[in-house]
């Protein structure tokens, strides 16, 4: 039996199924909500926790102020995570979770020893192909709101609702600070096997430009394409969940 998690907001669900011998740590993407992953939970093999990070400024830390440097938000996480990672875990990043999910691993490695079984990277080049166009995260409202539909991170459904969008904007533009403060410096690859998922229909992030994650790992390298674009919630999840079971099958009947 795993011990539960002990109650921590980073995370939107505490307790772990009893069954779950491996901790899926989802980082989140741009504007992204935890709720996004609650139907993981539910659809993924029990032998599997799922683990969504609640990042400040939204949800039920609304009120807390949210990170806008990636260095800072790092190593809070990795210290939040750390006293729980004893259980084999691995992590799934979308978009500017991907790079989120690549440097926590680093940082968990060089400060603390630990290493993820396994990393799922979506809808993200490379970091080392990372190329930060001009900031967007300072435009009047109006503007902002223009150049976030143009890259299809956040659902028409919110920007085309006021009250939710009012919500979900301070936070956004906080993540894009993140995004934009990024920089990328080269270390020894990672040594846990990496998948990486992408969209057929995302116009932003190419199967070519996704082949350059494996510079990023000295173990196993694939890339798995849907149908869907940019947003992870367009991705079939039916699909998407399978692919992850079965990297982490291994795990199913270990204790």
């Amino acid at each position: 039996m795993t011990p539960n998690f002990t109650p921590t907001p980073w995370f939107s669900n505490y307790k772990l199924n009893t069954d779950a011998r491996v901790r899926l740590i989802c980082a989140p993407y741009l504007g992204g909500s935890v709720h996004v992953f609650d139907e993981w939970k539910a659809a993924l093999p029990p032998f599997i926790g799922v683990y969504a990070v609640q990042l400040p400024g939204r949800g039920k830390r609304l009120l807390e102020p949210s990170f806008t440097r990636m260095l800072s938000l790092i190593e809070a996480l990795a210290k939040a995570l750390e006293p729980h990672l004893s259980t084999p875990f691995a992590i799934f990043g979308h978009s500017m979770g991907a790079l989120i999910g690549f440097e926590l691993i680093r940082h968990l490695r060089r400060s603390y020893n630990i290493q993820p079984v396994y990393l799922f990277v979506s809808g993200s080049c490379p970091p080392q192909e990372i190329r930060v166009e001009q900031a967007i995260y300072d435009l009047p409202e109006q503007h902002f709101i223009k150049e976030v539909r143009l890259r299809k991170e956040i659902p028409e459904e919110i920007l085309n609702q006021p009250e939710l969008l009012s919500l979900v904007l301070p936070a956004l533009r906080a993540d894009f600070q993140v995004f934009h403060s990024y920089v990328y410096t080269s270390e020894p690859a990672l040594d846990c096997p990496i998948t990486a998922f992408g969209g057929r229909e995302d116009a932003s992030i190419s199967k070519t430009c996704l082949k350059g994650w494996r510079k990023q790992t000295n173990r196993e390298f694939l890339i798995k394409m849907f149908d869907g674009d940019h947003q992870l919630s367009n991705m079939p999840q039916a699909e998407l969940l399978t692919a992850i079971s079965e990297k982490l099958s291994p795990y199913s009947t270990r204790r």
